[in-house]
């Protein structure tokens, strides 16, 4: 496989990655760091990093509306919820020092 393919088929899983989250709004980030040790702002972080690295400036709201499909105060106002004494337990032994 050439690059520009590989490229092209990486941009839409992640395309595609990006959607299954915004149809899966019930998802919380605290239960993506627990599962997977990744949520929707470490995505936007990383597509800020990748930006700053070709040169392109762009800031954290910017990159985060990319992820989140809307501003992220907005996102936080209709879908997140408040963190379970549970959920804050397993963050702080899956993520420690985070």
């Amino acid at each position: 496989m050439d690059d520009p393919t590989r490229t092209e088929l990486e941009a839409a899983a992640f395309r595609r990655l990006l959607q299954h989250l915004n149809e899966r709004t019930d998802v919380q980030n605290i239960d993506l760091m627990n599962m997977a040790g990744f949520c929707r702002n470490c995505l936007s972080r990383w597509y800020q990093e990748a930006a700053t690295e070709r040169g392109l400036a762009m800031d954290k709201e910017t990159a985060r509306t990319i992820v989140y499909g809307m501003p992220y105060d907005d996102w936080k106002a209709k879908h997140q919820s408040e963190a379970t004494e549970a959920q804050k337990d397993a963050f702080a032994k899956s993520n420690p020092g985070h």
